[in-house]
């Protein structure tokens, strides 16, 4: 496994501290059959969040969205579509609880289709599970919008921007 200070966002801290970095990512909304959908918890700040990261040096976006999702759930996603591009400042500016602030923009992608044993990697998850769209506990800033994006391009058929 990765560690943060080998990543290319952990190598970038390096030389630009704590100041606003834009970064591309990439999350991903597995819905199981009974129409929950697989959230972790992290363990920096205890919010919930849907399977998600940024891009690493020479990865492209589907790839990054399959790395985070095994590294941070055990899953090996094998097949997956794109269903929206989150991108709002408002809502994808976020600081994390060591001062880091990050503007993230990407894809996000959805799936019911992977394999693996679910497990918490101990160290960025401490717990997933499989949460109801309409009853989603305190989550990660703009991981909501993109629940509710999904089920809005699950109705239309329509990609999201947001």
């Amino acid at each position: 496994m990765r560690t943060f200070a080998g990543s290319y966002l952990g190598r970038l801290r390096q030389v630009v501290g704590n100041r606003l970095i834009l970064m591309p990512g990439a999350g991903c909304v597995l819905e199981r059959d009974d129409g929950t959908v697989l959230f972790q918890k992290r363990v920096d700040n205890g919010l919930w969040c849907l399977p998600s990261g940024y891009a690493e040096k020479g990865e492209d976006i589907v790839q990054a969205m399959k790395r985070e999702v095994r590294e941070e759930t055990g899953l090996e996603v094998l097949d997956a579509g794109p269903c929206g591009f989150p991108s709002d400042p408002i809502y994808q500016t976020v600081r994390y609880p060591n001062g880091d602030v990050v503007q993230a923009f990407g894809m996000d992608f959805f799936s019911r289709s992977w394999r693996g044993k679910v497990r918490c990697d101990g160290e960025e998850t401490s717990e997933l599970d499989g949460l109801t769209p309409d009853d989603l506990p305190q989550v990660l800033q703009g991981h909501d919008r993109s629940v509710f994006r999904f089920q809005e391009y699950k109705r239309t058929g329509e990609f999201q921007l947001y």
